[in-house]
């Protein structure tokens, strides 16, 4: 068991909440990264993701570097695809989109990123990845061209979320996706946290300070925070 995974598995044991700020290399202003960075140190974070659909901007190796040089915090990498490895992150939460039908995102892509990963220092965290109806067509639904899971259908997600569990991954991410009209009903969150003995990972759609509240309390052990922070980057002050 990697270090990473350790911790997050204290923290679930411990009942202490874990808070990681997902940034996309896409939105990141690289004249403004030096104060981003600043805003990260000051916010409570635990965790750093980067990551996203699509990486239009070649500037994950600057970032992860200017990130490391001012923090101590992990970096785990949060793949689009296998293209999105860089062995200067700490980790990376290896995706199973177990939502979606599409053999791609459930296998295709981890086979051509294993061998990169064996050859790299990168602690791989098999994460169960699902998606949840968030009011329109997010990037990763479209990418995927896979269908979430509906909103008010709590039991697939559950039953998805176990057999994640089953089948060995070593947690569960319920996504609504990036800038989610809706985010995923507390109720799925209470539900599938009640059923799984693995860690929880909740994001998307998350804009207050009281919704994040509501997520911890319904079981979550790490909530992201990705377009939130973006749009405002004074978001934690006050936390």
């Amino acid at each position: 068991m990697g270090e990473i995974y350790k911790q997050i598995i204290t923290a679930q044991q411990q009942g202490k909440r874990l808070l990681a700020i997902l940034l996309d290399p896409d939105k990141v202003d690289g004249e403004q990264l030096d104060v981003l960075i600043d805003k990260i140190g000051q916010s409570g974070a635990t965790h750093i993701l980067i990551g996203g659909s699509l990486l239009f901007v070649d500037q994950q190796d600057a970032i992860i570097t200017a990130l490391k040089a001012k923090l101590t915090l992990p970096i785990l990498l949060f793949p689009g695809n296998a293209a999105h490895i860089n062995n200067r992150a700490d980790g990376i939460l290896f995706l199973s989109l177990i939502s979606g039908r599409n053999p791609e995102y459930l296998i295709g892509q981890h086979v051509q990123a294993a061998p990169r990963l064996k050859q790299s220092q990168l602690e791989v965290i098999s994460t169960g990845y699902i998606l949840v109806e968030s009011g329109k067509q997010t990037t990763v639904s479209y990418i995927s061209g896979t269908t979430p899971v509906p909103n008010d259908k709590p039991e697939i997600a559950v039953a998805t979320a176990l057999a994640g569990e089953m089948i060995g991954h070593k947690m569960i991410y319920l996504e609504a996706g990036s800038g989610a009209q809706m985010p995923v009903p507390l109720e799925t969150v209470r539900k599938v946290a009640e059923y799984i003995t693995i860690p929880l990972i909740v994001g998307g759609g998350i804009r207050t300070k009281a919704h994040m509240e509501q997520v911890y309390q319904a079981g979550a052990t790490m909530v992201v925070i990705g377009t939130a922070f973006e749009k405002d980057n004074d978001f934690f002050l006050d936390l």
